[in-house]
């Protein structure tokens, strides 16, 4: 996550809030550093719908 991108516009967390939540401080919080290989397809959406390219996977 490139934080210095990412404009909290909550994209991320409409695909995958498991995972991504941008609070009324209007930060994104990354809840699940860690998350199962299941949510994949989710996280893969998420980095391709991200208007500012702040997410990326890591392996």
């Amino acid at each position: 996550m490139d934080f210095d991108l990412c404009e909290s516009n909550a994209v991320c967390m409409g695909i995958a809030p498991e995972v991504f939540e941008v609070r009324e401080d209007d930060f994104l919080y990354i809840l699940d550093e860690n998350p199962p290989e299941s949510m994949r397809p989710k996280l893969e959406e998420a980095v391709r719908s991200c208007p500012r390219a702040a997410i990326s996977l890591q392996d």
